[in-house]
């Protein structure tokens, strides 16, 4: 036996020698499935398979980079031929090759989200429709389904359903948009992410000779996070392994969360039927967690009715229970977050880089920011704002797309008239009418300026010319210069640098700085290229780099920083200690997703997913209260908390019992009983201790209104913080705070009600504290 495959268990060796024929790999979180996936490549190439003829498509290119790394320890440099990659940088790679079928250049433009939505909003403008009702981001969302679907245009003004449905809607000039969104990305010379699967399915299907090329080269297929396929990806992989079937799928039902952008489950529920004879292999054994949170996640997931048969376990310690938090606000639960990690590096010395906080919608993110500033730790919010879309750095990759496609229009509109050269939005608006009039590119009508008809004056027209001549200069340089020669040539001559450096505020300052990065970055592609045989330093391989390159495959992991990100992104990471906050009803599960069973159940995969993120320790964190919309609304705790068996749990801070005084004095009324305060009676949830009790909703009373009094105090499972207003509190006590951490008492003044403490904090430094409101204990 080869020496690596004595590194894999029982489970894990079987799918990986399975040389021939279809199979499905079940694998539970944290069960190796890369493991497998790697070695049965390297297991494939040590059986004679030519690494030209496997294809292996992951979630991610990072991952696609560090497997194929992995595998060149194994086998050598022939890793280096493997075809591997995501579906969109590997289909993207055969449209390069095989695009002009379909009548598009090898150097075709692929547009981001931003670049379709500029569009898209370009041809709403022009066809005068209403932006209010045909919104721009609604608009791109619905013709991406289409895609996605593989409803063409063709199609779609076959189906009358559909131009009934968009009817209905308001939108009747929908599919009149997307034929003219299809028009114009084709004569620009572009493809946005969707077209890389729709164009794929499109060329296997009408060129018969090009699908029997790539069955034929392709004749061993892997694909990871197989239950994260959509339909368009799924009949492509099938058409693909249909001549050999030698196919080898890898996923988990239960970490199938991509329904909104069109993954389908049954695509691995029904993956026996598709292929006759197909092996399944489960993948049970979870290395990543402790006992309590693979048990805890396995409760959870058994309420859901559509799933594949599989118990994961683990032999790892049985470790820490996990920790459900509730707290008063948002902004509390965002100082519980940062005061448990400051307590996780001052106490056992861990790294920003071990904690994670994961939310169910970006929004949430905001509370924990500001708490974790305060405290003065270091994090990075994954899925905000790229690097690569930020103004000044598309300002730049704009010359550089336009000097590689210049038919691409989106380009051209953003650099044309930056920085300013006197062509204004009139003239680009003329350029745009007559550039469609004459179903031409703007570039070529700018190049034909003199032979069209067009109203710009003389001036103008010289201007034009000159930006044709500075864009072919750069076409010129770009037949024998590399992308880090060219970018910086184009960066200086273009004006950018001089533009960039006119903004001495700090925010012009950053904006150079980036673009100085920007450059950073290309030079480090060209050494990187140079690394690698048959690769190309080029100014399109770094585009297309860029083009398919996402938020985490960015991250060198170098900074120690706390990770924020939504759960969606955080699938396929592992961290030892994860926050899972927002878990209130409406919230997470989202009120959206509440509609239907099938929805549901993706709220508790994407649960699930978050939970088995966690190593070591798992924290579960609510609200009684939240900002949503700017108003303060209750909160309930989610039905996922209560759906854990309570012998994974330890609740740090039990439900308290809130009390209810009417604001009215009772007199008034009369000869009534006098209204006396109440306790609300509390419903038991699953996950609380016995005899512990918890608020429930009833309706108040006529003519009562709730108001918070005075708060109970609040006792925690290691701890007792409380207010200290009526305890002997002195100078030279140590304390804790909640929000501002370890402190020394430096002197107490006044009395009574106003008594006051200053107190130095490690963390926020000296504070003076009201003692009837602060919440301290006293620790020395």
């Amino acid at each position: 036996m080869e020496k690596y495959l004595s590194q894999l268990n029982e489970a894990q060796l079987a799918p990986t020698i399975q040389k021939d024929g279809p199979m499905i790999v079940i694998a539970g979180a944290g069960s190796g499935k890369t493991r497998v996936l790697t070695y049965r490549i390297a297991y494939l190439m040590h059986q004679g398979v030519d690494a030209f003829n496997i294809l292996a498509l992951t979630f991610t290119n990072k991952a696609a980079r560090e497997m194929k790394e992995r595998i060149a320890q194994i086998v050598g440099s022939e890793a280096k031929n493997l075809w591997m990659g995501t579906f969109h940088s590997v289909f993207a790679k055969i449209l390069r090759f095989e695009g002009h079928h379909l009548g598009f250049p090898s150097n075709f433009t692929i547009y981001d989200t931003q670049d379709s939505q500029r569009l898209m909003g370009s041809i709403i403008k022009e066809k005068g429709l209403d932006k209010d009702v045909y919104k721009t981001k609604q608009v791109y969302s619905r013709i991406s389904s289409y895609k996605n679907s593989l409803i063409t245009v063709k199609a779609y003004f076959n189906n009358p359903d559909l131009m009934e449905a968009d009817a209905m809607a308001k939108r009747p000039q929908m599919g009149e948009i997307y034929k003219e969104y299809v028009d114009r990305c084709f004569k620009a010379g572009a493809m946005d992410f969707d077209d890389l699967l729709l164009r794929t399915n499109e060329l296997l299907t009408r060129f018969p000779a090009v699908l029997a090329q790539y069955q034929d080269k392709f004749r061993y297929i892997l694909v990871d996070e197989y239950q994260d396929t959509n339909h368009s990806q799924y009949l492509i992989v099938r058409a693909l392994a249909d001549r050999f079937q030698n196919i080898c799928v890898v996923g988990d039902d239960a970490q199938s969360i991509y329904a909104f952008r069109g993954a389908n489950i049954s695509n691995i529920l029904n993956f026996q039927k598709d292929y006759d004879n197909v092996q399944m292999y489960r993948l049970e054994q979870n290395y990543r967690s402790t006992k309590n949170i693979v048990n805890a996640a396995n409760s959870v997931i058994e309420h859901n009715q559509t799933k594949l048969d599989k118990v994961v376990w683990t032999a790892n310690e049985e470790g820490e229970k996990i920790k459900v938090h509730r707290s008063l606000t948002d902004g509390d639960e965002g100082r519980f977050v940062a005061s448990t990690i400051w307590d996780g590096k001052m106490q056992h010395q861990q790294k920003n880089s071990q904690f994670a906080v994961l939310y169910r919608t970006n929004a949430q993110s905001r509370a924990i920011e500001d708490a974790l500033r305060k405290r003065d730790i270091p994090y990075k919010i994954y899925g905000g704002l790229s690097f690569y879309q930020r103004k000044e750095i598309k300002d730049v990759l704009g010359y550089l797309r336009l000097v590689l496609n210049p038919a691409d229009e989106e380009a051209l509109k953003r650099v044309i008239n930056y920085p300013a050269r006197g062509i204004g939005q009139t003239t680009i608006d003329r350029l745009v009418v007559a550039a469609n009039g004459y179903n031409r590119s703007i570039f070529e009508v700018i190049k034909n300026i003199d032979k069209v008809d067009i109203k710009i004056n003389g001036g103008t027209k010289n201007k034009l010319r000159d930006f044709v001549t500075l864009i072919e200069s750069y076409q010129v340089m770009n037949q024998t210069a590399n992308a880090f020669d060219l970018s910086e040539h184009i960066v200086k001559t273009s004006g950018l640098i001089k533009e960039f450096n006119k903004d001495g505020t700090p925010e012009g300052i950053t904006r150079l700085e980036n673009v100085e990065e920007l450059l950073n970055g290309i030079k480090d592609f060209v050494e990187g290229q140079m690394e690698l045989a048959d690769a190309s330093d080029s100014l399109a391989e770094f585009l297309e780099d860029v083009a398919l390159a996402t938020d985490l495959d960015s991250d060198k992991g170098d900074d120690d920083h706390v990770a924020l990100m939504t759960i969606h992104l955080a699938k396929g990471l592992e961290f030892d200690n994860v926050f899972i906050v927002g878990l209130e009803e409406d919230l997470f599960p989202s009120a959206m997703s509440m509609n239907t069973r099938s929805e549901l159940e993706e709220e508790r995969r994407l649960f699930y997913v978050a939970l088995t993120r966690a190593e070591k320790q798992a924290y579960l964190t609510y609200a009684l209260s939240r900002y949503r919309w700017g108003k303060l609304v209750d909160s309930d705790p989610s039905r996922f908390i209560e759906e854990i068996d309570d012998e994974y749990l330890d609740v740090i801070t039990p439900m308290e019992e809130r009390r209810i005084n009417p604001m009215l004095s009772p007199d008034i009324f009369g000869d009534t009983q006098p209204n006396k305060i109440r306790f609300k009676k509390p419903v038991q949830p699953k996950f609380q201790k016995k005899g512990a009790k918890i608020p429930t909703k009833k309706a108040p009373e006529k003519f009562e209104i709730s108001v918070p009094k005075k708060l109970k105090k609040v006792t925690t499972s290691n701890e007792a913080t409380t207010n200290l207003f009526d305890n002997n509190l002195v100078a030279g006590n140590i304390v804790k705070h909640l929000r501002f951490g370890k402190g020394e008492v430096l002197k107490i003044e006044g009395k009574g009600a106003d008594t006051k403490a200053e107190i130095k904090f490690e963390a926020g430094g000296v504070k003076k504290l009201l003692l009837r409101f602060a919440k301290l204990q006293v620790i020395g």
